[in-house]
């Protein structure tokens, strides 16, 4: 094996940390003290970390992973990546002084690698004479989608007739009844086999109540629901693409069936969201010959990291799928050709202006859209109120963020690394304003992840 030749900066490895207590216990694990027998290769790093035991811990990463780096620890902890393969990899980013190329890894580590890359490379088709599932049989599988058809549509017709109701009756009476007749709807919405739906209908339940200007919220998403519910039930009149954003939006399951695109892809963005049940990680990349901007979804259960995980600020040359519907961005992660490595380019940008009016257009295409990925160009963060808002160093406008700074750490971090100089600045852009997620210094600088 030889040496990769890329060693990742401190903020791409920071960047995988599955939290902040983790990116802080790594972060002192960083340092050559602990650590003895450390070494990397292609594609690999591995070394031994003392812990409070007589033995040490055993920490292996595989860069070169098709979906990323992978981890393997001998230390109980149940994160991806834990605190000791963090530590390795910010010894490894400091350079080979402190983690050296070495010819071959120990058995430990070079038994595992061998185990997963065969893994990896196996076709997972059954050889001659194995026993494996025959093809599903197509009629069972049709009548199985006209039964659940048919309880999405019973579904829908009674959330229709509990939005009349409402109406009805006035907005006020929601403030009065509570989250129960909400939360019971939504419970047949699951029943129905239609948990966008439902997913919906939860969020109708909490808006009374949450503030000044709840009823305005309200009668906006009861339309939003109520636009939804008439997609299906006229799907067969809509164009194919837009059937396939109400059949999304409704939580049916798709496959990624569009053509595999091979590009440089930049790691934009990575940020996990978590509910009681799962935690969700959300991947942007961008491609540098496409142009595309593509959204990766990866899942985890609740207490725990999603595996897929890709370091801020690199490229990696892959492939990607495209899953249906119009104006959709997410894609699944196919073929993987090589190791991220540094990306050399940054994507365009727009002004503010241009990606108010981006979003204006996606929503032609989704109108349940409640963002859109956005890189702005030459933007400075100045203050507005107790808000913050991004304005053109070089025009009239600005675009309000979606949260006040104090309740968003890494903006703190945008209005350091700004200093008052026009950034770049990826993020979403949607109806309550722009989310910032990674900045670029003006000029040469690694990207800064805010998130």
């Amino acid at each position: 094996m030889t040496e990769q030749g890329v060693r990742w900066t401190v903020g791409q490895v920071l960047a995988l940390a599955p939290d902040a207590t983790s990116r802080t216990a790594g972060s002192r694990l960083g340092a050559a003290g602990p650590w003895s027998g450390a070494g990397s290769g292609e594609g690999v790093v591995w070394g031994l970390c003392k812990g409070s035991g007589s033995r040490p811990y055993q920490t292996v990463v595989d860069l070169a992973g098709a979906a990323g780096p992978a981890y393997k620890c001998s230390c109980p902890s149940r994160k991806f990546p834990c605190k000791h393969a963090l530590g390795l990899l910010l010894l490894w980013a400091g350079g080979e002084a402190s983690v050296p190329a070495r010819a071959q890894p120990p058995d430990w580590a070079g038994q595992w690698l061998s185990d997963r890359r065969k893994r990896a490379g196996s076709t997972g088709a059954p050889a001659e004479g194995d026993s494996a599932a025959g093809p599903a049989d197509p009629e069972a599988a049709r009548r199985r989608t006209e039964r659940r058809a048919a309880r999405i549509t019973a579904g829908a017709m009674e959330l229709e007739h509990r939005l009349a109701d409402l109406l009805r009756s006035g907005l006020a009476s929601a403030e009065q009844t509570g989250y129960g007749p909400w939360d019971e709807t939504a419970a047949r919405m699951v029943d129905a086999q239609a948990p966008g739906l439902a997913s919906r209908v939860r969020e109708l339940g909490a808006i009374p109540g949450s503030g000044p200007g709840w009823p305005t919220r309200l009668l906006e998403e009861c339309a939003l629901v109520h636009l939804l519910d008439q997609g299906w039930l006229h799907r067969d009149q809509l164009p194919d693409e837009l059937a396939a954003t109400v059949r999304s939006r409704l939580g049916l399951p798709s496959s990624a069936d569009g053509p595999p695109i091979r590009d440089r892809w930049l790691v934009l963005a990575q940020y996990d969201t978590a509910d009681t049940k799962l935690t969700t990680r959300r991947i942007w990349l961008h491609g540098a010959a496409s142009g595309r901007t593509r959204l990766l979804l990866s899942y985890g259960a609740a207490g725990r990291a999603p595996e897929l995980a890709l370091p801020v600020g690199l490229a990696l040359d892959a492939e990607l799928s495209d899953y249906p519907g119009t104006g959709r961005s997410r894609a699944a992660l196919g073929g993987q050709f090589a190791p991220p490595a540094p990306a050399g380019f940054r994507p365009p940008g727009l002004t503010t202006a241009g990606a108010t009016a981006r979003y204006g257009e996606a929503l032609r295409d989704d109108p349940w859209l409640e963002s859109i990925p956005v890189t702005l160009d030459r933007v400075v963060p100045v203050p507005d109120g107790d808000l913050w808002q991004l304005a053109d160093a070089e025009a009239d406008a600005a675009l309000p963020l979606a949260t006040a700074a104090g309740s968003r750490p890494g903006l703190w971090q945008l209005i350091a690394l700004s200093g008052g100089t026009p950034v770049k600045v990826f993020g979403e852009c949607g109806h309550r304003g722009f989310t910032p997620l990674t900045a670029w210094p003006e000029g040469a600088g690694d990207a800064v992840a805010l998130c």
